[in-house]
């Protein structure tokens, strides 16, 4: 019989803590819902009383997103635990408080300046009162790892007593080495007496790269929670990540012998849109979810998959959510391959969208060996979402060098009429945005610019990721192509389209912003 892992995301509170990967209202709610869809138990959806809109994030979490139960995190203070009880309260019984408190000497000391019984007094008062405002309380233990055992063991018991159904063990800061992890959890679970009254739970920090190891190591002795993110994100160095744990247990469950209820197929488009959403790349040779995971170039390689793909694949590419097909497309394929390939990616395309699409497809197979599946996804152009396409960019030139200020010419076609503008910059983008942006109202406030390489080699298609903000309506736009300078000038371009009351800036001078 299988035991149960509950999982825990907070892809949206410490994921989101991750230097660059803050994320707006509507983006946490997408993320919220694409999680619950995954089929994550927990959602930790922020820390409310960090601010205004940390609190507003939490509480439309709680009040749209259905299923996984929704925590809040707080610090041992009452302000913190009520904020949060005020935040969680539309889930009703799915509701959680999460309360914490260090526990190691050195947090204590320099931090808290409190010495074990104050500190386990405040443990306890802030359990009781978060209990009597939520369905479920959790109490962590900051800085667990470099606790001392005996401390531990006591102000674990307390907290269980005043009311925490959940006890977490963090490796804070990534300290702990699996043997030693491992161990403090299955001394915890003999020596605190009421240590059956509770789930214990660990948040591993990957610092020395052992996140994900020490988790394991805290299963195997007894943990049935694991707090996760997707693709490992979190502060420094990151989390244990959820696709990795995840599938360690689904591979090798005749070790382990433990389910979780994540549909592990969704895994790959949640990693997907975490990367989208916070800008932050998966590197290619990240397990589970990176581009080369289930990529093969070495001729025995090769070979092996072909006559067995088991030779060299422990797991499918469709158990986590990749594609399967490799059939190789270039600048001699037809659009009956073409049209295959997109009915295969869940894309289909025909008439007018297959002949445009087609034709981009071509003059990227001139200028590439071969076309992957993720530049036939950037060229699809189609999100759903109908796009007016008042401005259209008909011809881009960039100067720029060693020593020279890069200029930039942009000729655009703005609701019909053809405009144009010469610009310098501090780069080549910036001289080209800058030309674009002259020619416009509104401009937009750039928000974020990301690049990140769709495929390998120096051939690769650059994809852009632009957001502006104009007043309070916040859009995305994204644009790719070999060369980077067009591909963010699409990508801006697309953005601006997606701004209201898009027009041509009334200027009469083809010459501006230098």
């Amino acid at each position: 019989m299988s035991e149960r892992l509950y999982i825990f995301d907070t892809t949206l509170r410490d994921g989101e803590q991750s230097p660059g990967c803050s994320m707006d209202m509507d983006e946490k709610i997408r993320m919220a819902h694409g999680l619950a869809g995954l089929g994550v138990d927990i959602i930790e959806a922020g820390f409310p009383v960090a601010s205004p809109g940390d609190f507003e994030a939490v509480h439309r979490i709680a009040s749209e997103v259905q299923g996984p139960r929704i925590a809040g995190l707080a610090r041992a203070l009452r302000g913190d635990i009520e904020a949060a009880a005020k935040a969680i309260a539309p889930a009703g019984d799915r509701g959680r408080i999460h309360t914490f408190i260090a526990t190691s000497p050195i947090h204590m000391q320099a931090k808290l300046r409190m010495d074990e019984d104050a500190v386990l007094a405040q443990a306890v008062k802030s359990v009781k009162l978060a209990r009597s405002l939520a369905a479920e309380v959790e109490f962590s233990a900051e800085d667990a790892g470099r606790s001392d055992m005996d401390f531990l063991c006591r102000i674990v018991e307390a907290t269980i007593a005043a009311g925490a159904r959940v006890i977490n063990i963090p490796d804070t800061v990534g300290y702990m080495t699996p043997d030693e992890f491992g161990a403090r959890i299955r001394m915890l679970r003999e020596r605190v007496p009421n240590a059956d009254q509770a789930i214990f739970s660990v948040h591993c920090h990957n610092d020395l790269g052992l996140a994900v190891a020490n988790s394991l190591a805290a299963i195997e002795n007894g943990a049935r929670q694991v707090e996760c993110t997707m693709n490992g994100l979190g502060e420094r160095a990151g989390n244990a990540a959820l696709e990795e744990i995840v599938m360690i247990l689904k591979t090798r469950s005749d070790r382990y012998a433990i389910e979780t209820g994540i549909h592990t197929e969704k895994i790959v488009p949640m990693s997907k849109m975490t990367s989208q959403i916070t800008g932050m790349p998966v590197q290619a040779n990240k397990s589970i979810v990176g581009a080369n995971a289930f990529a093969h170039e070495s001729g025995i390689h090769q070979d092996g998959v072909l006559k067995h793909k088991q030779t060299y694949e422990i797991m499918t590419p469709a158990s986590v959510g990749w594609m399967t097909n490799r059939m190789v497309l270039g600048k001699h394929s037809g659009r009956a391959a073409l049209k295959d390939r997109y009915e295969q990616l869940d894309m289909p395309i025909e008439g007018e969208h297959l002949e445009k699409v087609f034709a981009r497809f071509k003059a990227l197979g001139d200028k590439k060996k071969e076309v992957f599946d993720e530049d036939l996804v950037a060229i699809f152009s189609d999100d759903g979402e109908a796009i007016d396409e008042h401005i259209r960019l008909m011809n881009l030139h960039v100067a720029s060098g060693t020593r020279d200020t890069p200029v930039a010419i942009v000729e655009l076609e703005i609701n019909g009429a053809c405009h144009s503008a010469t610009c310098e910059g501090d780069g080549p983008v910036d001289a080209a945005f800058k030309a674009i942006k002259s020619l416009v109202e509104p401009k937009g406030r750039l928000l974020l610019y990301s690049v990140n390489a769709i495929t390998s080699g120096t051939d690769a298609q650059g994809e852009v990721t632009v957001r502006l903000q104009s007043g309070d309506k916040i859009v995305n736009g994204q644009g790719a192509d070999t060369d980077i300078i067009v591909a963010s000038a699409q990508a801006l371009i697309e953005a601006l389209n997606r701004l209201p009351n898009m027009h041509a800036k009334a200027v009469h001078a083809q010459y501006s912003g230098v």
